[in-house]
């Protein structure tokens, strides 16, 4: 699967490199369409820090990550955590698939606390970095950004979240070749970078299986496939792009 890579930007809390060294990639472990465990990372912990010290609460969350069960398009694996943004962390990559290509990637960490952070006004902070390539013409939509951060709020919404202290941007870029190069058409991306506090519960503990089929959702969303269950007809999804990208 395409790995989400880059640097995944927290508006309420800092910012560190979330592209994994080979090394580090070696303590990966995937499903399909199944439930996001069976990877190693830091401390002896899946994809993240912490290990058998991790608090109760992070573990808790944790495990509930670990647990969803996700619909078969969407391919998840857990990856080393940034190290530096919390004392405790864990990180998932996803891809929605559609045979052998890549329709869109993101990336989603859990940050831990337990002293709580001042901007976070809690405990955790669930970040992320969603990207799917679009048609040029729905990348000059003036609307387009507004669009895609009411996918990422409507999707928590609509599972009955309740989060606070939202950040985060809404990037289009588009790439042109020349030279050598020219043959290949146009390309046109969108980048959703964000941050959010979830609701922390009984125990202090968020409801993280729900956040992460809301953020699934959003990726399936941008993707441009049909919703997984009937919903709003008012829902606009993504267009296809003009060609999924080789994994």
């Amino acid at each position: 699967m395409a790995a989400a890579q880059g640097r995944l930007s927290d508006g309420a809390g800092g910012m560190d490199d979330a592209k994994g060294t080979e090394e580090e990639a070696r303590h990966k472990g995937s499903h399909n369409g199944s439930n996001p465990s069976g990877a190693s990372g830091g401390n002896g912990t899946s994809g993240g820090t912490g290990g058998s010290t991790a608090p109760p609460a992070f573990a808790a969350a944790v495990e509930a990550l670990r647990a969803v069960r996700l619909r078969p398009q969407i391919e998840v694996e857990a990856t080393r955590a940034p190290q530096r943004l919390a004392p405790h962390a864990y990180a998932l990559e996803a891809a929605v698939v559609d045979g052998d290509e890549d329709l869109a990637d993101g990336r989603l960490v859990l940050l831990h606390d337990p002293a709580g952070h001042e901007a976070w006004h809690g405990t955790f902070r669930l970040v992320t970095l969603v990207r799917a390539e679009l048609e040029p013409e729905m990348a000059a939509d003036p609307l387009l950004p507004d669009v895609c951060w009411s996918w990422l709020t409507g999707a928590l919404q609509a599972r009955g979240l309740t989060y606070g202290e939202p950040s985060g941007t809404v990037t289009r870029a588009s790439s042109h070749y020349f030279g050598g190069l020219s043959a290949r058409p146009s390309a046109s991306q969108i980048e959703i970078r964000a941050s959010w506090t979830p609701r922390e519960g009984l125990g202090g503990v968020p409801d993280t299986a729900a956040h992460l089929s809301s953020w699934c959702d959003l990726l399936a969303q941008v993707a441009g496939l049909p919703p997984a269950a009937p919903g709003d007809a008012s829902v606009v999804t993504l267009p296809q792009r003009r060609g999924p990208q080789s994994r």
